[in-house]
């Protein structure tokens, strides 16, 4: 591919990331300090970009070289939100999500499939006792915040008001995507257990909290079912399933997820992979993600539909689930 093509592709593989509302002309402008014309002339592949506007591009919009190049190599680029910058706050982590989903609606076509090795995480955010331990849980045990290091946890004491509101925000702007979910029975041990070894290690202030907690497992469950019955998404409470997203909900009794998360917007596909419990990986490079949406697409063909169909099925799936969380009381 010659230079001038290469520069052409290059500037139509940022347009096609964009989403619609935004100029590729105006987004570059105020990346390059540069005229109008100028940036036109570029973008046609009329003027050559210089070595530093190249560094800036590719920084900016996060592009891999190798793939503009077509070079045959293994190397993938990802992004890596937050790696370089201080530790932030849970609430400033929640919002950073919030601000991921609006941008995933700033598209006009959007669709979210996850491989659930957990429950997704914004379902937590669904009911607030269950909403509070979970922030509590994370925030003492997982990122050891030395204000909890002798705390136990309590719904009074510990409600986590404003975490809750930013998860309220992001179930909003979830459902308002088309989501498809491949569940395995396993994808509500992490929380069972995690309850469990507060329980044992005597880390619930009261009784009364354990139940409440295991009491907003259940309806978090019946929600989930309720979801799963009409094939849409919908907050709690709603007199009718309103909704603007659809939901196809799968079961896979034999393949255990990987909390992989998959991206089609408009005509650009994102994989996002999580690591270190809420560190994620994000990358467009196109050989990597059309062989995780082949692996997706190769446990849904073996998986069993359960969203408006199968009621059978879906009763026992969530049946077995909640009696998980019912022993949790024994």
């Amino acid at each position: 591919m010659e230079p001038p093509q290469l520069q052409v592709t290059l500037f139509q593989k940022i347009k096609e990331a964009l989403p619609p509302h935004l100029s590729l002309a105006d987004e570059l402008g105020a990346l390059l300090d540069l005229s109008p014309d100028s940036i036109y002339r570029r973008i046609r592949g009329e003027k050559p970009i210089t070595l530093t506007e190249l560094q800036k591009i590719t920084q900016h919009f996060r592009l891999s070289l190798d793939q503009l190049l077509a070079t045959q190599s293994d190397s993938v680029l990802f992004q890596a939100p937050g790696i370089s910058a201080n530790p932030i706050s849970f609430p400033a982590y929640m919002q950073g999500m919030l601000e991921q989903f609006r941008f995933f609606n700033s598209f006009t076509n959007r669709q979210i499939s996850y491989l659930c090795k957990d429950v997704p995480f914004w379902y937590f955010y669904l009911f607030p006792a269950l909403a509070a331990f979970k922030t509590f849980f994370w925030s003492k045990t997982i990122h050891n915040d030395p204000a909890l290091i002798n705390e136990r946890f309590s719904i009074e004491t510990h409600p986590f008001n404003e975490c809750f509101a930013i998860g309220q925000q992001i179930l909003e702007s979830h459902a308002r995507m088309d989501t498809v979910e491949l569940w395995n029975l396993e994808s509500i041990h992490s929380t069972v257990n995690q309850i469990a070894y507060y329980r044992d290690a005597g880390l619930f202030r009261s009784h009364t909290d354990l139940q409440k907690v295991t009491e907003s497992c259940i309806a978090l469950l019946d929600h989930l079912q309720a979801q799963a019955t009409h094939g849409v998404k919908f907050m709690p409470g709603a007199s009718a399933p309103t909704h603007r997203g659809s939901l196809k909900f799968y079961i896979n009794e034999l393949i255990l997820g990987s909390n992989t998360i998959l991206l089609e917007l408009d005509d650009t596909r994102t994989s996002m992979i999580t690591y270190s419990t809420f560190g994620y990986l994000i990358t467009r490079d196109e050989k990597f993600t059309a062989r995780a949406f082949e692996h997706f697409y190769s446990l849904l063909n073996r998986a069993l539909l359960i969203s408006q169909s199968g009621e059978k099925e879906r009763n026992r799936f969530f049946n077995t689930l909640r009696d998980k969380v019912h022993h949790l009381e024994k």
